[in-house]
C-alpha cells in the first residue's frame, strides 16, 4: 500500500485509506504526516531529558504543539509545508541535543532511530515509507499507541487556540513530550499504555478548562443569542475554522470598508461572545457543517477565510477565492501569514477582493438560537432544576461531536426528533447542525436544543454535568438523568472522549461507527471499563437510553 491512515471516521472501508485519504489528502502528503510525527517523537525524547535538567525550550513546545495541529484531519494537505517543517524539526532536535551536553548531559549511545535519523528532502518519502501507523506491529500496542497519539493531536489543537489569546500551561506541553516519547518505548505494557491514555485525559480536561478561561476572559462569557442565517446586500468574508482571534483581527480591519462578515461552520458559536457584538458588520452565519462546503462557499460569492481544520480540497469555482491561514494550508491556495513582532496578521488582501465581489446568494432565512455555554446554563440552573424535579424535563441527551459526509450521520437528525418532548439536548461542535434548525420547541421557554458552542466548547457540557450533580447532591455523574450520544470525526473528538472517561463518565455511545483503529481487545477494555458502546437505530437507542 501508497499509505495507511485511519485516524478519522470516514477512513476507507472502515478500516484505513490505503492509496489517497477520504478527506482528499494525497499518499505523500499523508506520509509526510506520518515522518513529522516519527520527528516530534525524536524531538520529544530529548525533550523530556531536557525538562528534567531544568532546560526548557518555549519554541520547542511550540513547535511540536503546533506541528500535532497540521496532521489533524482537514488542516493542511501542503507537501511543502510539511517538509519544512520536518527540516525545522531535524534542526531543534539537534540544537536541544546540544544544550543538553553542553549543560553537562549524556546522549545515550543505543538512543531510539527517531533521535538520530537525518535525511534530505528528497530522501523522505523512503523514510516515511519505514515510520508509519503500521509500523508498530502488536496490533493492541499500535492501537493504544495510536490512540494517545490522536489524543494528543487534539490537545495540541485546543493548546494552540489557548497560545495565541497568550494561555499557556507549562504542564501540558511536558505531558505532550513524555506521551509522544512513551509511543517509542517498547518495554511498556498494555497496562502502561491505557495508564497514559487515561492521563491523556486528565490533561484533555486541563486544556479544554485553559481555553474555556482564555476564550471567556478575552470576549466574555458566552449568552444566550439569536443569529441571523439570511443575508444582506453587502459584499462579505466567510470565516470558518474554529479561530476567535482571527475573527476579532478581521472584524477590526473591515470597520468601517462596506465589508460585511459571515460564521460558517465551526465559527458559529463566535455570535454568542459579548466582545463580538459590538460590530454591527458581524451579520450572520452561512450554510452548515464543514462538508457542505462546497456547495456553499461557491454560493458566498466572496472570500473565504479558513482559520484551522476543516478544509476540503477546493472546486476551481471558488479556489481564487480562499485563503488559509494559521496550520492550515492547500497548495495553490493563498496562505495569510502568521502575526509577526506582537502585530496583527494582515487581512487588507482578502478585504480588498471581498470589495470587488457581488454579495452572497442567499441559500435559508430565519433565526438559530445558541449561547447555551456553562455559564449561561448556570445562570438558569434554578429553573432547570425545578424542571427536573417537576418531572417536566425527564431527561438530558449530550449529542455533541461532529457532522460529516456520510449518509448514516441522519440516524443524529431522526434521533433529536424522536427523543421524548420532556428531554433536552446538550450540544457543542458541528453535530448540531443535524438538529439546531429543526423545530424541537422548549419546555418551560427552556429550548429544547441548548448549544454550548464549538468542539473546543465540549468542556462546558462537562462542568454542568458536575454542577447538575452538586446541586442534586449526588456522589456519581452518572446518576444523573443524562445519557451520552456522541458522534465523532476527527482527533479533537478523540480528546473529548478521553476527558469524558477521566472524568468517570459512562455508558457512552459513540458513532456512527467506532474508531477503526481500536483493535478487538481495545475496545474490550473500554466496553468493560467505561461501558463504551456503538450506536444501532433510532428505536432500539431510545429503548435503550430510556430505560
Amino acid at each position: 500500500m501508497s499509505m495507511f491512515c485511519f485516524q478519522c471516521q470516514e477512513t476507507a472501508k472502515g478500516t484505513g485509506c490505503t492509496v489517497r485519504g477520504v478527506c482528499g489528502k494525497p499518499e505523500n502528503v499523508a506520509n509526510l504526516q506520518d515522518l513529522l510525527i516519527y520527528t516530534l517523537k525524536g524531538i520529544s525524547i530529548f525533550a523530556v531529558q531536557a525538562r528534567g535538567m531544568g532546560i526548557v525550550r518555549p519554541e520547542i513546545d511550540k513547535f511540536i504543539m503546533d506541528s500535532l495541529f497540521t496532521t489533524i484531519t482537514n488542516a493542511n494537505f501542503d507537501k511543502n509545508r510539511f517538509i519544512e517543517r520536518i527540516q525545522e524539526g531535524l534542526k531543534l532536535r539537534e540544537q536541544l541535543k546540544q544544550d543538553i551536553v553542553k549543560a553537562g548531559g549524556t546522549i545515550a549511545p543505543e538512543i531510539n532511530d527517531a533521535a538520530t535519523w537525518t535525511a534530505s528532502a528528497d530522501e523522505f518519502d523512503a523514510k516515511a515509507a519505514m515510520v508509519g501507523v503500521l509500523a508498530t506491529e502488536n496490533e493492541d500496542v499500535r492501537s493504544l499507541r495510536e490512540l494517545l497519539t490522536y489524543g494528543l493531536k487534539g490537545m495540541a489543537a485546543y493548546a494552540e487556540h489557548a497560545y495565541v489569546l497568550a494561555y499557556k500551561e507549562d504542564e501540558i506541553f511536558a505531558f505532550l513530550e513524555k506521551a509522544l516519547a512513551a509511543t517509542l518505548d517498547d518495554t511498556l505494557t498494555a497496562d502502561q499504555l491505557v495508564a497514559l491514555v487515561l492521563e491523556a485525559g486528565k490533561h484533555g480536561v486541563d486544556v479544554m478548562a485553559l481555553l474555556d478561561k482564555a476564550n471567556t476572559t478575552t470576549y466574555g462569557n458566552p449568552e444566550l443569542t439569536k443569529v441571523n442565517i439570511g443575508v444582506k446586500n453587502n459584499p462579505a468574508i466567510l470565516i470558518t475554522g474554529h479561530d476567535l482571534k482571527d475573527l476579532e483581527e478581521l472584524l477590526i480591519q473591515t470597520q468601517g470598508t462596506g465589508v460585511d462578515v459571515y460564521t460558517h461552520g465551526e465559527m458559529l458559536p463566535a455570535h454568542y461572545y459579548p466582545t463580538f457584538k459590538k460590530y454591527d458588520h458581524f451579520v450572520g452565519n452561512y450554510g452548515n457543517a464543514w462538508y457542505k462546503q462546497d456547495k456553499e462557499f461557491e454560493s458566498f460569492n466572496g472570500p473565504v477565510l479558513l482559520t484551522t481544520n476543516c478544509l476540503i480540497p477546493p472546486k476551481d469555482s471558488y479556489k481564487d477565492r480562499l485563503y488559509t491561514t494559521g496550520v492550515v494550508g492547500f497548495e495553490g491556495v493563498k496562505h495569510i501569514a502568521d502575526r509577526a513582532d506582537g502585530k496583527a496578521k494582515d487581512f487588507s488582501a482578502i478585504i480588498e477582493q471581498a470589495k470587488k465581489c457581488p454579495p452572497p446568494t442567499e441559500i435559508e432565512t430565519g433565526e438559530i438560537v445558541g449561547g447555551f455555554a456553562h455559564n449561561q446554563v448556570l445562570a438558569l440552573a434554578d429553573k432547570v432544576v425545578d424542571a427536573v424535579k417537576s418531572g417536566a424535563i425527564k431527561r438530558f441527551f449530550v449529542m455533541a461531536g461532529c457532522d460529516g459526509r456520510m449518509k448514516s450521520r441522519d440516524y443524529y437528525a431522526d434521533f433529536a426528533q424522536a427523543l421524548p418532548k420532556d428531554t433536552i439536548i446538550l450540544t457543542a461542535g458541528c453535530a448540531k447542525y443535524k438538529y439546531n434548525k429543526l423545530n424541537l420547541g422548549d419546555i418551560g421557554g427552556i429550548p429544547r436544543v441548548l448549544d454550548a458552542g464549538q468542539c473546543n466548547d465540549s468542556y462546558s457540557l462537562a462542568v454542568i454535568a458536575l454542577k447538575l450533580k452538586e446541586v442534586f447532591g449526588l456522589d456519581d455523574v452518572n446518576q444523573l438523568p443524562i445519557s451520552y450520544n456522541i458522534a465523532w470525526y476527527e482527533q479533537k473528538a478523540v480528546i473529548v472522549l478521553l476527558a469524558l472517561l477521566y472524568l468517570g463518565v459512562k455508558n457512552i455511545h459513540l458513532g456512527p461507527t467506532l474508531p477503526a483503529f481500536l483493535s478487538p481487545n481495545v475496545v474490550n477494555v473500554l466496553v468493560n471499563n467505561f461501558g463504551i458502546a456503538g450506536i444501532t437505530n433510532v428505536e432500539d437507542d431510545l429503548k435503550i437510553f430510556m430505560a
